[in-house]
């Protein structure tokens, strides 16, 4: 079964979202604005804002009113599988 497609802010979202996890946007750091992220990503204004909206949700980022988006917190790991270290009960 193929994979259901995602929305573009999604994708930014998550793009963005790695970003945070890789350190390449280590916690404090400010977001580029809005107008910036829309020529560096190649998307709409309205795209970077509902990703901004998704990252806040995620608790990775908080904006402050005219001061800018800022990384709050790194994302939680992704549990896939259990650990196949665990005996099993």
């Amino acid at each position: 079964m193929s994979e259901l497609p995602r929305y573009e802010y999604v994708k930014l979202a998550d793009a963005i979202a790695a970003d945070i996890a890789s350190g390449k946007l280590p916690q404090g750091a400010a977001l580029p604005g809005e107008r910036a992220m829309t020529d560096l990503h190649g998307v709409s204004i309205g795209t970077v804002r509902r990703a901004i909206v998704e990252l806040r949700k995620r608790g990775l980022v908080a904006t402050l009113p005219a001061k800018g988006t800022y990384v709050i917190a790194m994302p939680e790991p992704a549990v896939d599988a259990p650990d196949e270290s665990e005996p099993n009960a």
